[in-house]
């Protein structure tokens, strides 16, 4: 087979107007076809491989997908090689600087930034669709005390559907409206209870008064017997937290969740399906795995021996929170997160050893020939784990968290996905290696 470029046009009805004059020809066995180049709004150009079966009876084979766009999106945006993240074009750093979380979700779920009155109506939806059926809190009676709260989110994130049956139909637009405040409302709600039946605590219902990253924290911190007070600078850290992990492209959980959603399963079973996905420690789990290597780690004077580690291949200690799938610079949510850190330890007034550790372990690795080669950078969760912690939360909560913050890009791509023409049932294909045709051989033959 041969691939060389064209300047040929190849019109296909789907392709938007996106279609490029360019194409790429491919030859196989002496029969020649070409293979339209696809635009997008900003990033690498894709080659529409769809003819390629059909004409030449042929597969592409791409393990883990690192080539491959499976859809169209207009929610996210990231180019790696620069250090960009934007959301509905809208770079991070501003985002978490002048938003907030409710209205980075208002614009991920619907396109445009909120005005005032769009921003109202949207926040008090969300606000009057936070406590749960309170047959629900006998799901978590259920559990032992010692699951993780991740166990019990995917148990009962996935339970909403039984008690929501008129809004899981996904052809129909004000359902699909309606479940997606619900999960975006209920999972704060689902997450800070995890949180209190692992403590032995009695639950605290939310309050309507309160902005959704304030009324997260007292749900999980406060007590029957005591006042709580909001801390504004705890609030809004965390509210910046939950901006930059809000949506991440086409990552393995939100994979997971259109691929679920490719079959017409209910929205809430699609989610639960991302935060099974997302539990892994190579996904959620990251910035607990950089937390404890910083404990591992200790004080500064045993960097330089953890760093010659890192670079041992027979050695199986790595680097974490260094280093990016996608981003080969610096992760933009770094440097966000890095102030959000120190302002919270600031304002706690905790001197926490790990981040002086955190500190110059990052000097240190930037200015390695090393690790620079390697684009090993520091990523979001190199310090988020830090800020946590120092937040009140234990590593189990971590990854919870996440999905607490990642829910809103579930729900907006399950929504991209629903409402796309293109869109059909999931179906990857797969280069088979195992055994050629052999005949059954009886039992007493073998």
């Amino acid at each position: 087979m041969s691939v060389r470029g064209g300047s040929d046009v190849r019109d296909r009805e789907n392709n938007r107007n996106m279609t490029s004059k360019e194409t790429v020809r491919v030859t196989y066995k002496g029969k020649e076809i070409e293979l339209p180049v696809l635009h997008g709004t900003d990033g690498p150009d894709v080659v529409d491989i769809a003819p390629l079966n059909k004409e030449l009876g042929l597969f592409t084979y791409d393990p883990g997908f690192k080539a491959t766009a499976s859809c169209r999106s207009e929610l996210t945006f990231i180019d790696g090689k620069k250090g960009i993240l934007r959301y509905r074009g809208y770079p991070i750093e501003q985002l978490a600087e002048h938003g907030n979380y409710l209205e980075t979700c208002y614009l991920l779920l619907y396109g445009e930034l909120p005005n005032q009155q769009q921003y109202d109506e949207f926040n008090d939806k969300i606000t009057r669709h936070t406590m749960l059926h309170e047959q629900m809190m006998r799901f978590y009676q259920g559990f032992r005390r010692d699951a993780h709260p991740m166990a019990i989110m995917v148990g009962v994130f996935g339970a909403l559907s039984s008690f929501h049956h008129s809004s899981i139909n996904v052809t129909d637009d004000k359902g699909r409206d309606i479940s997606s405040i619900r999960m975006l409302a209920k999972m704060p709600t689902i997450a800070a209870y995890a949180y209190k039946y692992a403590k032995g605590q009695p639950f605290i219902y939310p309050r309507n008064e309160l902005y959704y990253t304030s009324n997260f924290l007292r749900m999980c911190f406060s007590v029957p017997t005591e006042d709580w007070h909001e801390d504004p600078v705890l609030s809004r850290a965390l509210d910046k937290i939950f901006i930059l992990h809000a949506d991440h492209e086409q990552n393995a959980s939100t994979s997971t969740v259109r691929l679920a959603s490719s079959s017409g399963a209910n929205p809430y079973a699609c989610v639960a399906a991302g935060i099974v996905s997302l539990w892994g420690p190579a996904h959620g789990g990251a910035n607990e795995a950089a937390l404890k290597m910083l404990m591992e780690i200790g004080s500064v004077k045993r960097i330089p021996a953890y760093l010659e580690r890192a670079k041992d291949k027979n050695d199986p200690f790595r680097l974490m929170g260094f280093g990016h799938r996608v981003y080969k610079n610096y992760d933009p949510r770094a440097r966000v997160m890095q102030k959000v850190c120190h302002e919270v330890l600031e304002h706690l007034g905790i001197e926490d050893p790990l981040l002086e550790v955190a500190m110059e372990l990052e000097r240190i690795a930037l200015e390695d020939d090393y690790f620079k080669s390697r684009n090993l950078y520091p990523n979001i969760d190199f310090y988020s784990g830090i800020t946590l912690r120092a937040l009140g939360f234990p590593t189990s909560m971590f990854t919870v968290l996440f999905a607490v913050a990642r829910t809103v890009g579930w729900v907006a791509q399950w929504r991209e996905m629903i409402e796309d023409p293109e869109q059909k049932i999931g179906r990857p294909r797969q280069l088979y290696v195992g055994p050629e045709k052999r005949d059954y051989i009886p039992m007493d033959q073998r």
